[in-house]
């Protein structure tokens, strides 16, 4: 069982650099989350959680004018990894076992989002993550527009 290093505190300042240079390698590794997660903004980080803005483009919106539930998803994938890499400072955050998405609003074109990932556990072989992605409303988060689950194998090897 892998332990949430509360007695080892962590700089926030480093743990969000941290998260910024994996998320800058992903972004030229993972044509998935280069196409969709390039003007991602890393705002805060802190042992366990992340939080995140982007605005959405016409790479995020389905047919009707909505974010793509695909889209949603692989944020959720994104979000849940970079939850895990705040957990212990890994730069591999492991393959996703599980992952669920529950679609609750829309949010066009033109509009902020607001990403959370918090890592509920990380042990030794899965860590367990929850995503909240809100709709930015007078600069504050809004409206859930998805919440997700994304458990991944993360032994390391």
């Amino acid at each position: 069982m892998g332990s949430h290093a509360q007695d080892a505190p962590v700089d926030e300042a480093a743990i969000k650099s941290h998260i910024e240079e994996i998320t800058t390698a992903q972004l030229v590794n993972s044509p998935i989350y280069n196409f969709l997660l390039s003007d991602v903004r890393i705002c805060s980080a802190s042992q366990g959680s992340m939080t995140a803005r982007l605005k959405l483009t016409r790479n995020h919106i389905n047919s009707a004018g909505g974010i793509h539930g695909a889209a949603s998803a692989a944020i959720v994938d994104w979000a849940g990894g970079m939850a895990i890499a705040t957990w212990d400072l890994r730069r591999k955050t492991g393959v996703s076992v599980d992952i669920h998405v529950t679609y609750l609003s829309s949010a066009v074109e033109g509009d902020e989002i607001e990403i959370t990932g918090t890592a509920d556990k990380v042990g030794g072989s899965l860590g367990f993550t929850r995503v909240v992605i809100s709709k930015v409303v007078d600069g504050e988060a809004g409206p859930v527009i998805a919440s997700g689950s994304h458990t991944k194998f993360v032994k390391q090897r």
